[in-house]
This record gives C-alpha cells, structure tokens and sequence, in this order.
C-alpha cells in the first residue's frame, strides 16, 4: 500500500515536467476557412443587421429627436422626450400599471402552470385527456382567445356573470371598471400561457428520478415536503428559466389588450407597449414612441439582469 501511494506522488511530480514537454498545437486560419465562415455566417449576420441592429440603433437616434408625422427627425431636443415621459403622470400610471401585470401573470403563470403539471404527472386513468386540455391553449391563436374571453366577460351574456346570477352575487362589468379590466386581461393572459409552461414544466418533471420520491416514500416524509425539497430543486433550472421567459413576454403583451379593452377603460390597462403603439402608428409622433421604445427596453434589461442574480443563486443543477 505504502509502494502505491508512494508511486502516485512520483508521478504527481512528473506531472508538470510531462505538461511542458508537450508542444503547443496551431491551428492557422487561412483565407479560405476565413471566406466559408463568411459565407456561413453571412446571411445571418445581415438578417440580423437589417431587421434587429438597425432598428435598435435607428430607435434610439429617433429617442432624441422630434419628428414629423413621416418618421423623419426634425428638431434634436436631447434628453427632453425622456424627462417629459418621467414627469408624465399618465406615462407614469401606464408604468405602474404595466408592473401589476407583469408581476401577477409571470407568478401566476409559473404557478398554475406548475401545479397542472404536477397533478398531470401522476399516473391515473385520463390523465392523458388533461394533458392534452393542459397545453390546448397552445394552438388557440389570440384572435381566437381574444373572442372567446370578451363572451365570457360580457355582463349580459357572458358565463361569468351568469354563474355570477344563479349564485346571486353581483354582476360585474368586467371590461368597463378599471380595476376589474385589468383583472380580465391578466387571467387572460394568463390562460393564454399556461399552455407552453405546462409542457415545459411537465418535460421537465418526468426528468426527477424516481427513487428519490421512493427513498422519500419509505423515509415517510409528506408529499408537500417532498415537493419543496425534491421537485422544485430537481427543476430549478427550469422554473429559472421559464420565468425569464414569461416575463419578458408579459413585456410585450399587445394582442388582447388591443382586442379586448384597447387601453381603457381610463387608460387603466394601457400598458407600455400599448402605449408605444398609440404614440408612434395613431399619434405619428414617433420620437416620443422611440423614446418609449428604449425606456422599455431598459426596464427589461433590468429585471432580467435582477432574475439572474436571485434566481441563479437557487438554481440546482444535476
């Protein structure tokens, strides 16, 4: 044993020796691997540059401009669009309305979409039926969802208020009372996208192996326990990355408020990238939207960046 242990340090010490007499490999790019990689990554890069780099710079020059009804600049007025948005008080209530939404549909959405899947894993008769209901919402396009909320929400008609009627509660117009529209849109939306996280967190659930929840089973610890201290650590990296991406396109929510409520009532869900919309394709001021634009995306930038330093640090990978 002693003989052994006192080979291996002979070699720990060789070790080094052997690493520098090794010869350093090149690999020399000629003109030719150079020509293949542009024609590789030609066309992307342009696509790239036409229809992302260009807008975002073109955006951001508009931002400290005023601009006529065209487009085109007329007037450099610096940083003055930004500081009249930031004092705007209905810019700053499309602000704090866009924060409710976006916080109530990323936490709802991981959640529902979290228990769905979670109730879709265990193996019982027509659990495949609820899986295949779970993620129809994928295939509805949001035209489709657009109509058939704006039926459910109607105060004569709709199923809501006429559950609401048979139960004797008060009717509630759900599209007209700003509090209430705005309730309406984040189920909505909500609805909308639990079908791509519960199949992604469903995928992901099949992942956890099966001997840790048998381990758990013996040892007798409860299926909550076994939920917060298994499942959720087992796929962390997956809820850390479905919440990025739900936020990001809570952001960029547009369709059903423009089908549904257009903004209103009182402006209650117009949210940013409604806004943005009004200013530069209603409005033509387009200066004023690109500065909207940038403010916006910075707004993004900043809670993904805040995600990845609270959320990383949970994240347990396999």
């Amino acid at each position: 044993m002693e003989q052994q242990v006192t080979n291996n340090s002979k070699k720990l010490k060789q070790l080094p020796q052997n690493l520098s007499s090794l010869k350093t490999v090149s690999y020399d790019v000629n003109a030719r691997d150079k020509l293949h990689a542009i024609w590789f990554l030609g066309p992307s890069l342009l696509v790239l540059a036409v229809f992302v780099f260009y807008p975002m710079l073109r955006t951001l020059y508009l931002s400290l401009f005023l601009t006529n009804n065209l487009g085109k600049p007329t007037v450099f007025v610096g940083l003055q669009n930004y500081w009249s948005l930031l004092t705007s008080s209905s810019y700053l209530a499309s602000l704090q309305a866009t924060f409710v939404y976006v916080i109530a549909v990323s936490i709802l959405t991981l959640i529902f979409g979290l228990l769905l899947a979670q109730a879709a894993s265990f193996k019982v008769k027509g659990s495949s039926f609820f899986r295949t209901v779970f993620s129809g919402t994928m295939g509805v396009s949001v035209s489709v969802a657009a109509i058939f909320w704006l039926f459910m929400f109607n105060p004569s008609i709709g199923l809501l208020d006429q559950i609401a009627s048979v139960l004797h509660l008060p009717v509630i117009n759900w599209l007209t009372q700003p509090g209430w529209a705005m309730t309406a849109i984040v189920i909505s939306t909500v609805w909308m996208n639990l079908g791509f996280t519960f199949l992604i967190f469903f995928g992901a659930l099949q992942t956890v192996p099966v001997n840790l929840y048998e381990a758990a089973q013996i040892e007798g610890v409860s299926k909550s326990y076994q939920f917060f201290h298994i499942t959720l650590p087992m796929i962390s990296p997956t809820v850390f990355f479905v919440s990025i991406i739900t936020l990001i396109e809570s952001f960029k929510s547009f369709g059903l408020i423009d089908l549904m409520t257009a903004g209103g009532p009182n402006n209650a869900t117009n949210l940013l990238v409604y806004r943005i919309y009004q200013d530069a394709f209603l409005n033509g001021n387009y200066g004023l939207a690109s500065t909207e634009s940038v403010i916006l995306a910075i707004i993004i930038a900043i809670f993904t960046f805040l995600q990845f330093k609270i959320l990383e640090k949970r994240v347990t990978y396999q």
